[in-house]
């Protein structure tokens, strides 16, 4: 296998496991009543809702914004997702049913445009877990272990959900 060859399988491989994490999420989004999305946890600052929203806005921060291209999702989404960013109580079943469809768009997008070579350029950019990412490579990795992370939290948020109702 070349280089080229080994780069292109790695990245359809990371393609695949962030659609299985997805998938995850969305049933967790359809599953939970919209009461529970919402709802913080003492000892917690954020939701459930914040959390699946903020991996939707995160990869196209990570993927499109360092490429200096343009975002797939509206920009208030971003701006109400993006990382720094805190949960405001509310969500609209128009904005959950929006966020449950870019679970899955977003992913199919991201590799279409891989595989598409849109991704020619990328800002480096130094993330707060202190790896430096260079590369679309690099950051579709990272994004993995982004979603896991916050995967994560959706489990602990449950479980707190359910210890103090």
């Amino acid at each position: 296998m070349t280089g080229r060859e080994e780069k292109k399988y790695f990245m359809k491989t990371a393609f695949e496991i962030t659609l299985q994490t997805r998938k995850i999420l969305y049933n967790i989004l359809e599953k939970t009543p919209k009461e529970q999305l919402l709802r913080i946890p003492d000892g917690y600052r954020n939701n459930i809702w914040w959390n699946i929203a903020h991996v939707v806005a995160t990869q196209q921060a990570l993927l499109y914004k360092l490429s200096g291209l343009q975002i797939r999702i509206p920009q208030e989404l971003m701006d109400n997702y993006k990382k720094g960013t805190v949960p405001d109580g509310t969500a609209t079943d128009e904005e959950i049913k929006m966020v449950s469809g870019f679970l899955f768009s977003t992913v199919a997008w991201a590799q279409e445009d891989y595989e598409n070579g849109l991704f020619k350029n990328f800002n480096e950019y130094p993330t707060s877990a202190k790896i430096t990412l260079h590369t679309i490579e690099e950051a579709t990795t990272f994004n993995l272990y982004h979603e896991g992370l916050h995967l994560g939290v959706i489990l602990s948020l449950q479980k707190a959900l359910q210890s103090q109702a």
